[in-house]
């Protein structure tokens, strides 16, 4: 580091916290701090950059944090393994790389919490266009000209059009779009892959900017603790090569995420007195929500095998992979050249909910998310789960060292309403890959596999067999009552001075979708309130709303 004191330090390298170093140090006479626990995200390593090997750094603990729950009463006492990226760009190096802003009505229902009155849908979405580039064509709904390049996957493989035919036969619609007018219905999912390689915030946001003389970035810096002043944050104590090195800063801003950035504040002294005192952590501002309210997204695979070899498991066969690597490499194309999730969608499970509440993905390929367990010589899959979950966790730490992982409790399962719509979704599974579209193609259901019918034997799979979405969130949410940790006009958190959070954790509701998306326009968004800037003005487009009669009204 060049200087003992910044403007602003970001606590975290990942998706926020690359928006946010690269719109803050635009300013020249803004000193910007960025401080990775990780490593850095160097341009050789394949594992990051092919899109197809995004199995590989989940569970490494190069580049996976690989935090676990505790043992979740609901799934038989299971840990439910948990990866968060340990690396430049955070979990953006290492996830799935789906693009997915969420429903409209998601940022209507975040609206409609006292406070939050500029977080609706047409005060969200000219942020979502500011940071996109959508290869498909910029319109009302989608940007032109932004950071993120997002391109649609070409779903070419045979058994993605036999998806999309069997959703038809099901019933469901397709829509063109699923982040623009309507996402309710089927489509070609968009997804930060660009020129074949995986886009990640840090390549989008970081990268570009990284010799300006006013941004600073430092990786292998695990951040202990906020030093404060009275109520004001006045810096960080980080540790880095073996010892122990503190910085300054005006304001200090936490992007570590749903589970770090709760973990710092605790061991910083912010959070429920009796918690920091039961493990010997001195209490400077007492916040009880600051941890609480945790949500994530589970899933299960509902796999079959498949009678003709069209699927991709031929790729993954140790004899293929260098002709793999080398067609990625050399020609950008080829299986290394996609992240395989190229279709999917979002259904209701049931008439009582206003929009949907499952998702859909569909993979040309049986197998789980860490390269593991392939089903057969060929095979094919839908990733399933509810996405608006009644269903609380929380994070708390159980040590005042930086180094033991927080506990994660989730409560998967634990709620009537929970249960009654994994049953439904696996119902919707079930009946979308019976239908004529894939009769050439079906051998038979492998998971959870014939035998598994009654609503116990199935709630019993999902304990048993379930993995998180990867998405958690929520658990420093933002709102003006007793429970919420961050202002909604400012994310400063509540009662402290110099100190405030963009990231996933500040959300009030998981989105119904994957979170990067919405991640990213938090920090666009936040960017401009930390700045002073005049807000981005409020775009009313028309949404699609479902009702009985099937109409689309004006937001």
């Amino acid at each position: 580091m060049t200087r003992d004191e910044y403007d602003f330090v970001i606590v975290g390298g990942g998706s926020a916290g690359c928006v946010l170093a690269n719109r803050l140090s635009a300013d020249p006479s803004a000193s910007v701090l960025v401080l990775e626990a990780g490593r850095p995200d160097s341009w050789w390593d394949v594992y990051i950059h092919m899109p197809a090997a995004f199995s590989f750094p989940i569970g490494s603990k190069r580049y996976d944090w690989r935090y676990a729950s505790e043992p979740e009463p609901y799934m038989q006492g299971r840990r439910v393994t948990h990866a968060r990226g340990k690396v430049l760009g955070g979990s953006s190096s290492i996830n799935g790389m789906i693009f997915q802003r969420g429903n409209a009505l998601d940022f209507e229902k975040w609206a409609a919490d006292p406070g939050l009155e500029h977080w609706d849908y047409a005060h969200c979405l000219p942020y979502f266009k500011r940071m996109e580039t959508c290869v498909e064509g910029a319109d009302e709904y989608r940007g032109g000209e932004g950071p993120l390049v997002v391109e649609r996957g070409s779903a070419s493989n045979p058994l993605f059009a036999a998806f999309l035919e069997a959703v038809q036969q099901a019933g469901y619609a397709l829509t063109e779009d699923v982040n623009g007018q309507r996402q309710e219905g089927f489509a070609r999912f968009d997804r930060n892959v660009h020129r074949a390689r995986r886009l990640s915030a840090a390549r989008a946001y970081l990268h570009p900017v990284r010799k300006r003389p006013n941004l600073e970035v430092t990786c292998r810096a695990l951040v202990t603790r906020v030093l404060f002043e009275g109520t004001r944050a006045v810096g960080i104590e980080f540790a880095k090569a073996g010892g122990f090195e503190r910085v300054r800063a005006r304001e200090v801003i936490l992007c570590g995420g749903a589970i770090n950035s709760p973990q710092l504040l605790q061991l910083s002294g912010v959070g429920s007195r009796e918690q920091l005192e039961s493990v010997g952590v001195g209490v400077v501002h007492e916040l009880p929500g600051v941890g609480e309210n945790l949500q994530d997204h589970l899933e299960v695979y509902v796999q079959h095998e498949c009678t003709k070899a069209i699927s991709v498991a031929p790729a993954l066969k140790w004899r293929n992979r260098p002709w793999v690597g080398f067609r990625w490499l050399f020609f950008r194309d080829g299986p290394g050249a996609t992240n395989h999730f190229e279709a999917g969608g979002f259904v209701r499970s049931n008439e009582e909910v206003p929009y949907p509440n499952l998702m859909f993905h569909f993979l040309p390929l049986a197998i789980r998310y860490d390269g593991t367990q392939p089903a057969g010589d060929h095979g094919y899959q839908v990733h399933v789960g509810p996405m608006n979950s009644d269903v609380r966790g929380s994070v708390k730490i159980t040590s005042a060292n930086a180094h033991v992982p927080p506990a994660l409790q989730f409560n998967y399962l634990s709620t009537e309403q929970d249960r009654r719509e994994w049953l439904e979704a696996i119902a919707c599974a079930r009946d979308i890959l019976a239908q004529a579209a894939f009769a050439e193609y079906d051998a038979g259901e492998i998971s959870p596999g014939p035998d598994v019918q009654t609503d116990e034997e199935i709630l019993d799979w999902v304990g048993r067999d379930a993995e998180t979405a990867l998405h958690p969130s929520c658990s420093c949410r933002m709102g003006v009552d007793e429970l919420a940790v961050v202002d909604p006009g400012t994310l400063r958190v509540h009662g402290l001075e110099g100190l405030r959070i963009v990231d996933a954790s500040v959300m009030p509701y998981v989105t119904n979708a994957n979170i990067y998306a919405p991640v990213m326009m938090i920090a666009e968004k936040a960017a401009d309130l930390i700045l002073g800037a005049t807000p981005l003005a409020p775009e009313r487009v028309d949404f699609y709303r479902h009702t009985l009669t099937e109409t689309n009204v004006v937001a």
